[in-house]
C-alpha cells in the first residue's frame, strides 16, 4: 500500500507539474520534442499521428521534464527558429517556466475545493487538561472550552488550529483566540506564542504551548483481554473494574496503565470489581523494551464508550461558492508557511530536522492512503504545494533560479552571460545535492531512530 500511494502520488504531481510547462509552451507555439515521465532509461514511448511530441515513461519515476526546441542543446532547422524556446521574448520564456509550479498550486487549490465540498473529517478543537507553567496556563485557558476562531479564522478542527498557531509562531505574533466554555458562553483570550524557541517547533508545539485535545474520560473497566497474557493469567475477565492497585485507588485507565508500564516483571496486587463483589489479584506484568528502557503490558485494554469519543469528532464543508474561495485560502496560506520555514532554516532559526525526502513522503502517503480517500487527497494536495513552492525558490536548476536568470535579463536587456549561467547550475546542483542529503539523513533518522 505504501509503494502504491507513494508512486500514484509522485505520477501525479510530476504528470501535472510537467502539463503546465506543456501547455503553456504549446500555447506559446514552443516546439516541444519530448514530454518524459521520470528519468533513465525508456521503458515506453509514443508518438500520437500527426504529433510532433514524443511521450515517454522512463524507469526512474521520480521526476520528469519537458524537452523543447531550443539552440543551446543541438541544431535547429531555419524554418523552425521562430518555435525554439531561446529565441522566445523573455516574458514568455518567464510564463512557461512558472507554468510547473502554478499548476502544482492549481492542483492543491482542486483537491481542496472538492476536499471542502464533499467534506473533511476532523476533530473539535475541545481543549484537554491545561498543563500549568504554560501559555495556555497563563492565558487562563480551561478544559472543555472550545476553540472558535484565531485571530478572527475560524478553526472548526484541530488541524485548522494547528496551522493557524504555526504560521503565528513563524511570525512571533500572539494568538488572539475567541473561545466559547462550556456554557456557551463566548470568551476572548491572548494566547503568548513568542516565548516558544525554534527548537521547539522540531517537536510537537501544541503541547508546548500547554494545549491538549479533549479526550472523554476512559474510566478502568476492563473491556478484552490479550490471550496468555499476565492479565489472563492471573485470572482477571472482560467487565472487570479496577479498584486499587497495591492500595491505590485508580479513578481513570490512564492511572493504571502508569502504574503498570512502571512495574515491569514486579507482582501488582489488583483489587477489582466483579459482579458486586470485590476481588484480589496478583499480576505480574511482562517487561518489554519499548523507546530504550523496559515498561510493564498485562495485555488488557479498556472498555471505550465509542459514542462519547464520535461526539468529538466533525466534519467540515461548505457550498461550492465558500468550498472555492477556502480551497484558494488553504492553499496560499500553506504556502505562506512553507516559504517561511524555509527562509528560518535558511537563516539557522529552525533545524533542518523539519526537512523530509522521500523514504518520510512514502510512509505519509501510506498512512493516508490506508485512513482513506479523502486523508490521502489532503496529502497530496499538501504535496502539490510543497513541490510548487520548492520549485519557485531561486536555486540554479530549479523554476525559480531560471525565473531569477530571466527577471534579470528583463532588468538589464539582455541574457545573463553563460558563464554565470554555467557556475550557477553548479551552485545549484550543490545546493539541492545538500538539501537531499539532509533530508535522507532525517528519513533514515526517523526510520531507525523514531
Amino acid at each position: 500500500m505504501t509503494v502504491l500511494a507513494f508512486l500514484v502520488a509522485i505520477v501525479v504531481l510530476v504528470l501535472i507539474h510537467e502539463l503546465g510547462h506543456y501547455w503553456i509552451a504549446r500555447l506559446c507555439n514552443v516546439k516541444v520534442l519530448k514530454f518524459s515521465l521520470g528519468f533513465g532509461k525508456a521503458i515506453y514511448v509514443k508518438r500520437f499521428a500527426g504529433g510532433e511530441t514524443e511521450w515517454v515513461v522512463s524507469m526512474i519515476p521520480i521526476g520528469g521534464y519537458v524537452k523543447m526546441l531550443d539552440e543551446r542543446e543541438g541544431d535547429v532547422a531555419p524554418e523552425e527558429l521562430s518555435r525554439a524556446f531561446n529565441r522566445q521574448p523573455v516574458l514568455r520564456r518567464m510564463a512557461i517556466v512558472v507554468a510547473g509550479p502554478v499548476a502544482n498550486l492549481l492542483l492543491a487549490i482542486v483537491l481542496y475545493f472538492a476536499l471542502f465540498i464533499h467534506g473533511v473529517p476532523g476533530v473539535k478543537p475541545i481543549l484537554g487538561n491545561v498543563q500549568p507553567s504554560t501559555p495556555a496556563a497563563e492565558a487562563q485557558l480551561h478544559t472543555q472550552e472550545t476553540i472558535i476562531s484565531i485571530n478572527g479564522q475560524a478553526t472548526p478542527s484541530w488541524q485548522e488550529v494547528r496551522w493557524s498557531l504555526l504560521d503565528l509562531i513563524l511570525q512571533q505574533r500572539p494568538a488572539n483566540l475567541e473561545l466559547r466554555n462550556t456554557e456557551g458562553v463566548s470568551i476572548s483570550r491572548i494566547l503568548e506564542t513568542t516565548t516558544l524557541t525554534a527548537a521547539d517547533l522540531d517537536g510537537d508545539f501544541i503541547q508546548k504551548l500547554g494545549l491538549h485535545p479533549y479526550q472523554p474520560p476512559i474510566f478502568p473497566l476492563i473491556d478484552k483481554l490479550t490471550k496468555g497474557g499476565a492479565a489472563e493469567h492471573a485470572g482477571l475477565q472482560s467487565q472487570d473494574k479496577i479498584l486499587r492497585v497495591n492500595g491505590q485507588t485508580i479513578p481513570l485507565w490512564d492511572d493504571f496503565v502508569s502504574v503498570v508500564r512502571g512495574h515491569p516483571g514486579s507482582v501488582l496486587s489488583i483489587e477489582v470489581e466483579r459482579a458486586g463483589n470485590v476481588l484480589a489479584f496478583s499480576v505480574t506484568p511482562d517487561s518489554i523494551s519499548e523507546g530504550g528502557k523496559q515498561i510493564g503490558r498485562i495485555g488488557a485494554a479498556p472498555l471505550i464508550d465509542r459514542a462519547a469519543f464520535d461526539q468529538l469528532l466533525t466534519e467540515v464543508h461548505y457550498p461550492p461558492l465558500a468550498a472555492l474561495k477556502e480551497a484558494v485560502r488553504k492553499t496560499w496560506e500553506t504556502s505562506a508557511v512553507s516559504v517561511k520555514m524555509m527562509w528560518k532554516m535558511v537563516m539557522g532559526q529552525i533545524s533542518l530536522k523539519n526537512l523530509s525526502g522521500p523514504i518520510s513522503i512514502a510512509d505519509y502517503a501510506g498512512q493516508s492512503a490506508q485512513m482513506g480517500l479523502g486523508p490521502y487527497l489532503d496529502f497530496l494536495a499538501l504535496i502539490s504545494i510543497s513541490l510548487g513552492v520548492l520549485n519557485l525558490l531561486p536555486i540554479p536548476l530549479l523554476d525559480g533560479g531560471h525565473l531569477l536568470y530571466y527577471t534579470v535579463e528583463l532588468v538589464k536587456g539582455s541574457p545573463v552571460p553563460e558563464k554565470i549561467w554555467e557556475a550557477g547550475q553548479n551552485i545549484g546542483i550543490a545546493l539541492l545535492a545538500t538539501m537531499m542529503a539532509f533530508a535522507l539523513y532525517n528519513d533514515i533518522s526517523r526510520l531507525f531512530l523514531g
